[in-house]
C-alpha cells in the first residue's frame, strides 16, 4: 500500500534520533508533521536542505508543527549529522525502506552510467487529523522551505 493524497497517513513505528523506543505518527496528534525524504547524510544539497529546516523550524513550531528528516542512513550517521549541522529536529533512519516504499520516494538514479535505486528529495505535509495534504517531488532545494512553511500557514 502506498500512500494517497488527503487520506490518512498510515500509523508506522519508526526509529529515530530522540529516542530509543519505536516512535509513531499518532504520538503527533493534534500536530502537523513536515516529512521531508532526503537521500544522503552530509551531501551538500541534504545539508542545504536540512539547515534551511533547522532555521525555520521557530516558526514550524509557532503553527503546531513538527519537522521529521527521513533517510535510509543509520542512526549513528544521524546523529552526527544532527550534531553537525545543529539540528532541532529528530531524524528517523528508515534502513528496511518501509517509509520510502510507502510514499514511493524510492526511483531508478543514474550516476555516471551506473544505476541504482535511491531517494527522490520529496516532503508531505500532515495535518493535526492525521491526513497527508501536500507532496512536494522531485524537490529543488532552493526555497523549498518558504514554500512549505506557507502551506503550514494556509492549511
Amino acid at each position: 500500500m502506498t500512500m494517497v493524497l488527503n487520506q490518512p497517513v498510515e500509523d508506522f513505528s519508526f526509529t529515530t534520533t530522540e529516542t530509543d523506543k519505536p516512535v509513531s505518527f499518532s504520538d503527533f496528534a493534534g500536530k502537523n508533521i513536515v516529512l521531508y525524504f532526503y537521500p544522503k547524510d552530509n551531501t551538500p544539497g541534504c545539508t542545504i536542505e536540512s539547515k534551511d529546516f533547522r532555521d525555520f523550524h521557530d516558526e514550524f513550531l509557532a503553527l503546531d508543527t513538527v519537522v521529521l528528516g527521513v533517510s535510509r542512513d543509520n542512526l549513528k550517521s544521524h546523529h552526527k549529522f544532527k550534531t553537525d549541522c545543529d539540528l532541532p529536529f529528530p531524524l528517523i533512519t528508515d534502513a528496511e525502506e518501509t517509509l520510502c516504499r510507502y510514499f514511493d520516494v524510492l526511483k531508478e538514479k543514474s550516476m555516471f552510467g551506473k544505476k541504482s535505486i535511491g531517494v527522490v528529495r520529496s516532503t508531505f505535509l500532515i495535518d493535526k487529523k492525521g491526513i497527508v495534504r501536500k507532496e512536494w517531488r522531485n524537490v529543488n532545494v532552493i526555497g523549498h522551505v518558504v514554500e512549505v512553511l506557507q502551506a503550514v500557514k494556509d492549511l
